[in-house]
């Protein structure tokens, strides 16, 4: 059991911990003490904006929940891609990798937990140069989540191979004679 719950795999739970507890306490902000829900928009800075949006699909608005079914579904395919990303994470050994998969995890945590409770997922920030929007509105979980997939696609496209004679977290294997 020690194994499986190595000091890398207990860091990457706790970074997926961390980034579901952020996701939630800022949304919990910009829909309570700041009101976005009602005020629909708030201009911070030249390129940044907070503005609310229910989403109620999944990556770029695909897949609409429009019912109770579906709202369920959703829930259920996303669960089960963390549970995927859970069990990937908790196989893995080198701490770059487990890192990208706990964002993975905590983001996808953040948004179940929206999805669950509410039936949509709160995206409220509104990165933008002028009119021009290079992304949809987001959240944290979301932010994660990409920052994961870029460092496991990162990882694997420019990490080297792996030496037959080390382990996977690159200490050398001995082998008797």
């Amino acid at each position: 059991m020690s194994d499986l719950f190595t000091r890398n795999r207990m860091i990457g739970l706790a970074l997926a911990a961390f980034v579901a507890g952020i996701d939630q306490v800022i949304k919990w902000y910009v829909i309570g003490p700041l009101n976005l829900r009602s005020v629909r928009h708030i201009e911070l800075i030249p390129f940044f904006d907070l503005t609310y949006t229910e989403n109620r699909g999944i990556s770029l608005g695909m897949l609409q929940a429009t019912n109770m079914e579906m709202r369920w579904l959703l829930v259920a395919m996303t669960a089960l891609i963390a549970l995927v990303v859970l069990v990937w994470m908790m196989r893995e050994r080198l701490l770059g990798d487990i890192l990208g998969l706990g964002l993975i995890l905590g983001g996808a945590i953040g948004n179940i937990y929206d999805r669950y409770s509410l039936g949509y997922v709160i995206d409220y920030a509104d990165f933008h140069i002028g009119t021009f929007r290079p992304f949809m509105i987001f959240n944290v979980a979301d932010a994660a989540i990409t920052i994961g997939v870029v460092i496991i696609l990162a990882r694997s496209l420019f990490m080297r191979e792996k030496d037959d004679n080390t382990d996977t977290d690159g200490t050398p294997i001995l082998r008797g004679e």
